[in-house]
């Protein structure tokens, strides 16, 4: 799965990457209003003062990329404590959990399906899921990384050796 027409390309590939997947999908509505909020806090988005190179948006109907270009203006604690507290906010207001880190987000037929750790042997035996499978590694910390590591079949991911699933 290609990401490039995703995100946007003038982003340093050192930038900071925050990845919040929400436990369900967002509807249209949601996304437009979500996607505004971001690009209202990105706009005014600070640290000590100086303007981040920020963006942020819904991807895949239910998940919440933030970037911050480091190249120009380092982010601070407290400017990643007000991007904690955005998200903080749209979970509240539209009734989702966006920091379960023990669902695990998966493509199966063009969708984003959740499953808890527990399961994935289980989804696996089942032929739910396979070692093609593309599994969202949320824990991507650079542009670069969101670049090459996001989307990543189950056969590359830290699940498989975890798991054991032979390519």
């Amino acid at each position: 799965m290609n990401t490039n027409n995703i995100f946007p390309s003038d982003f340093s590939p050192v930038s900071r990457v925050w990845i919040y997947q929400s436990n369900r999908p967002f509807n249209e509505q949601e996304i437009q209003e979500i996607n505004e909020q971001l690009h209202q806090f990105t706009s005014q988005w600070n640290a000590h003062g100086a303007p981040v190179k920020g963006w942020g948006q819904v991807v895949l109907g239910q998940v919440i990329v933030l970037i911050a270009d480091e190249s120009q203006t380092t982010v601070s604690g407290c400017s990643t404590d007000s991007s904690v507290r955005i998200i903080k906010s749209i979970e509240k207001q539209y009734e989702v959990n966006m920091f379960d880190r023990l669902l695990l987000g998966f493509i199966v037929k063009d969708k984003v399906q959740l499953l808890p750790m527990a399961q994935v042997a289980y989804a696996l035996e089942k032929g739910y899921i396979d070692e093609n499978t593309i599994y969202l590694n949320n824990t991507v910390l650079t542009r670069q990384e969101l670049d090459t590591h996001w989307l990543q079949p189950l056969k590359d991911s830290w699940i498989a050796r975890k798991l054991g699933v032979k390519a």
